[in-house]
């Protein structure tokens, strides 16, 4: 059960709206880039939303590490009732957020077909709008990107912009 302030939805009745949701966008679609923009745009409104309430009564973040680790930790639980499996960066605004059982594909993998490559990014797609809209609430403007490793383990890319991430020019002494 997934927990909504004093009431509680169904994983599975959620799984099955999940489900619904990308098959009526890729329905009412023409081409799978519209698809993906589509789902990245729900997403983005929806983690907007989130953080929102996930983040009301947190102190302020200072370092742009903070705001990854909330993302990481705090949101993924509220969302996925687990922390993300593992956290890479190269400290000049990228992370690499690595889940390893990735709730929302778990069931494309296994019986007697396996999804796509294609059709698996359909269902990241809203994950992707899910983080960066969250990110972007939170002051962070972010590009994000997915990649599946083995199903259901995935990885999503975040290339942070904007102050707090621009590596300081020095400027050559005389």
């Amino acid at each position: 059960r997934i927990p909504l302030t004093g009431r509680e939805i169904s994983a599975s009745a959620f799984d099955l709206l999940y489900i619904e949701m990308v098959h009526y966008v890729i329905r009412t679609s023409d081409h799978p880039e519209e698809v993906h923009y589509k789902l990245d745009c729900i997403g983005f409104r929806v983690g907007q939303r989130l953080v929102e309430r996930y983040s009301r009564d947190k102190p302020r973040f200072g370092e742009p590490l903070e705001f990854i680790k909330f993302i990481c930790k705090e949101f993924w639980q509220e969302i996925f009732k687990k922390q993300i499996d593992h956290l890479k960066t190269n400290r000049k605004g990228v992370f690499v957020l690595q889940d390893n059982r990735f709730s929302w594909i778990q069931n494309l993998s296994g019986g007697t077909r396996t999804a796509t490559n294609e059709e698996t990014m359909n269902y990241l797609m809203f994950a992707c709008g899910l983080i960066r809209g969250a990110l972007a609430n939170l002051n962070i403007p972010a590009s994000v990107t997915a990649e599946i490793l083995s199903l259901p383990a995935c990885s999503f890319s975040i290339k942070c912009k904007g102050p707090l991430f621009e590596t300081p020019v020095t400027q050559p002494t005389k």
